[in-house]
């Protein structure tokens, strides 16, 4: 079978550049799925985006589709049939809609019912014919923004300038939005020229030649490569972000790598305040020393060759000029005010319409600190440094640097807590409340911004819960989700002897002396206990620890994070242990019957034979130890005391009937299974554990 290349080529506006990431990926699988409704194999998709084109290039794609024979069903053979045996018309209609005829038909037997069936061919139709149906592709492109132009109903990321449709050569008929398809492209916006695309596998070189780069993953071999040259002409270490670097292949079609300098006046500003500036006003790659130190350089790309890139560097440098005069201009007026006048100003800064503003909160979270701190029982100076970074951790939010570069709350404030004398550990604390901000952040290192960064995330999540503000979907407005994971990662690495429902309720109280509640406050904790349990769930599937042990360790609650970390960690491994193996089987009976009555209290004078009176000395035996280990967050030991009840408890069931037909009986055995029962749900629900067996 004979094979074609197609090239698809769509010509826009500029696109923005933190669109073409999803762009690209939505363009290939769409087109795949495209070729496979249609039955047209082809050897390789690719896709291509620069901000002023969407491009897909389809390698060896056959000229027709195959043939195929299809069966299809029809009346059931009582109602294809007449008396007489004849073909009735409800038969003659179902073959003649298919394209066959009645002596066609045969009986298939589904379900036990036999139905009329025919198989008939169908002739593949022509590549050519179906190309034309690309349009669906592009119109079923989705964008976090689209727009309207002209007069045109049709909605799409940016308007529609010009279509490149080829199948070799040979243009394919196709409209969208009023642009036809044809061959002809544009190279790069000022460096190159109306071209015609003679085929479609040329498609690469061809754009090449005018001053394009259609694959984004060879402009950032291209930018990389350039910058690593210029590293080794400078001896420098340039700071590349792959984020930034992402952004800033999607910003051109033609990279060229060149560097600027700024005043060394500059660098008396906090080194955050220069890399922020450069990074997101200006999509600079910030220059170090191979010591470390940062130097008053920046590294850029421009889109185009490297003609008048003296005349480009110089442009640069007075834009970056001017940016970084404001940002010491706010870097010096922030100095003139206090920590207190900040702080007044919070009261009129709204965190949330129903949870009130910045200052309430900031109130709260005081209150929380000073709970978890005494809970944690620290010693009297991290108290008072807790209580301290609590008060003042939202400070840096009025100022002039933080309204302009928010993404440097926190970490302002530690610089301007240090000028204005505060404590060291106090200044590190308020940077370090924010953390974690993102998946891959650092936690923490001080215990004051530990129990201060919980205490804020904990006031937020119940907050927002209290007053109906519940995560959906891909809507979490106050990242309620990246905050309950930054609570269990801080909990768990700081070993905190404190459960979730220690922090919920500590924090439910002081919501409730502030008059925040609008829901039941059944419904709110069995809400946030559901939000914490999910997050709980990923973190532990994160360190592969499958479902089942995930649902073993939290089905009674999460209880203190750490160790139910360590718990689920000791079950994963010991699904393959045989040893466990017996004892999960003997205690998980127990669990069973368990579940069939309740805790009425033992009655010794009741048991009828040796085995029930030795199973219940076992366990009065082991429930101080046991209680201790738990308490005490042992994870071995729980289950080795467990384990020494697997011989009495077979032997119990060996020997004893549960479920007597005397009540009384029945009910003291089921009141002793539910005494052992509680042991085991104290360390994990075993009866969700799946055995795996050794391989």
């Amino acid at each position: 079978m004979t094979v074609s290349n197609v090239l698809f080529e769509i010509g826009l506006e500029e696109m923005p550049a933190r669109f073409l990431n999803d762009a690209q990926k939505q363009l290939e699988t769409k087109t795949k799925q495209w070729l496979e409704e249609l039955r047209l194999p082809y050897k390789q998709v690719k896709s291509y985006v620069t901000p002023r084109r969407l491009s897909i290039v389809i390698t060896d794609l056959v000229k027709k589709q195959p043939d195929i024979e299809e069966e299809a069903k029809g009346p059931a053979k009582k109602i294809a049939l007449d008396n007489e045996g004849n073909w009735s018309k409800a038969a003659i209609g179902f073959s003649k809609g298919q394209g066959q005829s009645a002596e066609d038909i045969y009986f298939k037997d589904v379900n036990g019912t036999e139905y009329a069936f025919v198989t008939k061919f169908i002739e593949g139709k022509s590549t050519t014919e179906l190309l034309p149906s690309f349009k669906e592709v592009i119109t079923s492109l989705t964008f976090p923004k689209n727009m309207r132009w002209s007069n045109l109903s049709i909605r799409f990321v940016r308007p529609i300038r010009w279509i490149v449709a080829l199948n070799d050569e040979e243009v394919i008929p196709l409209e969208i939005a009023g642009v036809e398809a044809s061959n002809t492209t544009f190279g790069h916006r000022f460096l190159g020229e109306k071209i015609e695309i003679s085929d479609a596998s040329d498609y690469e070189n061809t754009l090449k030649n005018q001053y394009v780069i259609v694959d984004p993953g060879a402009r950032e071999k291209l930018i990389l490569s350039q910058i690593d040259d210029l590293k080794q002409k400078q001896n420098w270490d340039i700071i590349v972000d792959q984020d930034l670097l992402n952004e800033v292949r999607h910003l051109v079609e033609y990279p060229t790598v060149f560097f600027g300098t700024f005043s060394e006046d500059f660098l008396a500003i906090p080194e955050e305040v220069l890399i922020t500036s450069m990074k997101e006003h200006q999509r600079y790659f910030p220059v170090r020393s191979v010591n470390g130190e940062l130097l008053p350089f920046f590294v850029a790309v421009r889109n185009g060759d490297a003609r008048f890139i003296e005349n480009v560097a110089k442009g640069n440098e007075k834009v970056l000029k001017a940016r970084l005069s404001d940002a010491r201009f706010f870097y010096e007026e922030d100095q003139k005010q206090t920590i207190d006048a900040n702080l007044n100003k919070l009261e009129k800064m709204v965190f949330q319409e129903n949870l009130g503003t910045i200052a309430q909160k900031v109130e709260r979270v005081v209150n929380i600190s000073k709970k978890i701190a005494a809970h944690l029982k620290v010693d009297e100076q991290i108290e008072k440094n807790t209580i301290r970074t609590a008060e003042i951790c939202k400070f840096d939010l009025v100022t002039n640097m933080v309204n302009e570069f928010t993404e440097l709350q926190g970490i302002m404030g530690e610089k301007y807590a240090r000028l204005f004398g505060e404590n060291e550990n106090v200044a590190k604390a308020i940077n370090e409340h924010y953390m974690p901000r993102h998946s891959k952040d650092n936690l923490p290192s001080t215990t004051e911004g530990a129990i201060v960064s919980v205490a804020d995330k904990i006031d937020t999540i119940i907050g927002c819960i209290s007053v109906g503000i519940i995560p959906s979907g891909s809507q979490d407005p106050y990242a309620l989700r990246r905050q309950a994971l930054g609570i269990l990662q801080i909990i768990n690495v700081q070993k905190w002897n404190i459960t979730l429902e220690d922090l919920f309720n500590l924090t439910l109280t002081i919501h409730a002396s502030h008059n925040i509640r609008t829901r039941d406050e059944k419904e709110i904790r069995s809400d946030v206990a559901a939000f914490f349990k999910a997050r709980a769930a990923f973190i532990m599937k994160d360190t592969n620890v499958e479902q089942d042990v995930v649902d073993a360790v939290l089905t009674s609650g999460i209880g203190n994070f750490s160790y139910a970390i360590q718990k689920a960690q000791l079950l994963a491994a010991k699904r393959q242990d045989n040893a466990f193996k017996e004892v999960q089987e003997a205690l998980v009976r127990v669990l069973n019957l368990a579940s069939k009555g309740e805790d009425l209290g033992v009655k010794e004078e009741l048991f009828e034979n040796e085995y029930e009176k030795n199973l219940y000395a076992s366990y009065k035996q082991i429930i101080d130890e046991y209680e201790k280990a738990i308490a005490n967050h042992l994870v071995q030991e729980p289950l080795n005391i467990l384990g020494t009840l697997s011989k009495p408890i077979h032997d119990f069931f060996d020997h004893t009937m549960v479920m007597a037909d005397d009540k009384k009986l029945k009910d003291n055995r089921l009141s002793l299974l539910n005494k052992i029962a509680a042991l085991i749900h104290a360390f994990a629900d075993l009866n969700k554990i799946q055995w795996k067996q050794q391989m």
